[in-house]
């Protein structure tokens, strides 16, 4: 017997600026949308696709009356694809994110952040190919390499 990771859904006053924010974050799109419930993926599942194998989940944003009161337990990370970590970040506080402090201290590689709703993130290192990256990664420039 198994089961899939399908959704992670997450409590807020406001699923429908709670999803906008989190489509323009992940380049996302709302896959469905409820009453009080408003679901965003990369894909829109199929029962079929699920069977086969693990897909990437869903965020399912569900309208609770309920505030947020303390840190959050699970958090989740996101890692920019096309900038530095520090242009990510200028780019989700304008977008209506903020930096947090959950006592991370200054010395860390990530920065944490709250969604509009006070939801903690995390923003890690930057997954962007650098020239100066792919220029040091050639055969050429490697101590080891060896011509033929």
């Amino acid at each position: 017997m198994t089961s899939r990771l399908t959704e992670l859904a997450v409590d807020c006053h406001d699923p429908q600026r709670l999803a906008a924010f989190w489509c323009e974050v992940l380049d996302f799109k709302v896959i469905d949308r409820n009453e009080g419930k408003v679901e965003i993926g990369s894909w829109e599942p199929t029962v079929e696709q699920v069977l086969t194998r693990q897909m990437p989940p869903t965020l399912l944003f569900i309208q609770v009356p309920e505030g947020k009161t303390v840190k959050n337990r699970l958090h989740l990370d996101v890692s920019p694809i096309d900038g530095s970590t520090d242009d990510e970040v200028t780019r989700l506080l304008g977008l209506g994110a903020t930096k947090a402090d959950v006592g991370q201290g200054p010395d860390r590689s990530w920065v944490v952040m709250a969604d509009p709703e006070g939801n903690e993130f995390c923003v890690l290192r930057t997954l962007a190919v650098t020239r100066s990256v792919a220029v040091s990664a050639t055969p050429s420039s490697c101590p080891d390499a060896r011509v033929s």
